[in-house]
């Protein structure tokens, strides 16, 4: 049995909460303050795990089961994607719809987990959400059609793993596009600047945090550590379309692998040190731009 799936859907489950401190602390070195450590994220998740839970009265099980599918559905995520570069520790044909999918189921329940609370402000993050998520899904897909076509695989296995590091030579400049196109959708899917702030307190700029407000206690901490696994997940995808690792020995694969997320990271506190937050009514043009970018990909590979 091939242990090298498992070995490195371990280590970016270990790694995830590194990496928002990571861009933390890249912005805050960047923009002339201190900072958090970079393993804060570590220390808020033990302190919260510690902690009790406070339910408001006017929720009900959906507001539970919903920090619990958040994390369940990044990690059955993780296990579609070929982390080691070469087989994910499931793999079929079509899973690509598959790791859409459970995306998009943990978004939901957080949605729903808002609106269950009752609060127009909550509902105010949740439309926000929503609308946002709709602009970048079709990115996402066409990023994924772009691969389809370079490899010619219909899974996630090979189209990240031996028939990419096949297809480069011909279709570098397509590759290239579809790497800027994810990480656009990198940074809106996980609410980062400029399309969020995940730092942000004021209550007419919120989206992602406002659904969350509301949780306390381990109930954040799954939220919070589902949030980390999502964003080393899609900082995975831009990885493995930059540096195809199918014919590196196992150990360089996961080494490149955990240095590639880590730049990632650097990358996110880069832009959001140097980029302002759009205003929410430029949000949509961002993500169009970045579906343009995929789709002007697929056009270059069906030349």
């Amino acid at each position: 049995m091939n242990w090298m799936p498992l070995v490195s859907l371990a280590l970016v489950l270990l790694l995830a909460p590194l990496l928002p401190g990571v861009a933390t602390r890249t912005r805050a070195l960047l923009t002339g303050r201190r900072g958090a450590p970079v393993q804060q994220l570590y220390s808020d998740l033990a302190k919260l795990w510690r902690k009790g839970v406070v339910y408001s009265t006017t929720t009900t099980w959906i507001f539970r089961l919903a920090p619990v599918a958040a994390t369940v559905t990044a990690i059955l995520a993780a296990c579609l994607l070929p982390l080691d570069g070469r087989e994910a520790v499931v793999s079929f044909s079509g899973d690509l719809i598959a790791f859409a999918s459970l995306l998009a189921l943990a978004r939901f329940t957080l949605v729903l987990a808002g609106l269950d609370t009752g609060s127009s402000f909550e509902g105010m993050g949740a439309s926000r959400e929503v609308t946002f998520a709709s602009f970048a899904e079709p990115a996402l897909f066409l990023c994924f059609i772009a691969l389809v076509r370079a490899t010619g695989s219909l899974s996630l296995t090979g189209m990240l793993g031996g028939p990419l590091s096949d297809a480069w030579p011909a279709a570098a400049p397509s590759l290239l596009m579809v790497a800027a196109a994810l990480f656009a959708v990198l940074l809106a899917e996980n609410s980062r600047v400029p399309v969020d702030d995940p730092a942000t307190h004021l209550e007419l700029t919120m989206v992602h945090e406002v659904i969350v407000l509301d949780h306390s206690g381990p109930d954040l901490a799954l939220i919070l550590y589902g949030s980390a696994v999502k964003l080393a997940l899609f900082g995975a995808l831009v990885v493995g379309v930059l540096l195809p690792r199918a014919h590196l020995p196992a150990a360089a694969s996961l080494a490149v692998l955990a240095a590639g997320l880590l730049a990632v990271a650097a990358l996110v506190g880069v832009v959001e040190s140097v980029m302002a937050r759009l205003r929410l009514d430029r949000v949509p043009q961002f993500l169009v731009a970045a579906s343009a970018l995929a789709f002007f990909a697929v056009v270059l590979l069906l030349w």
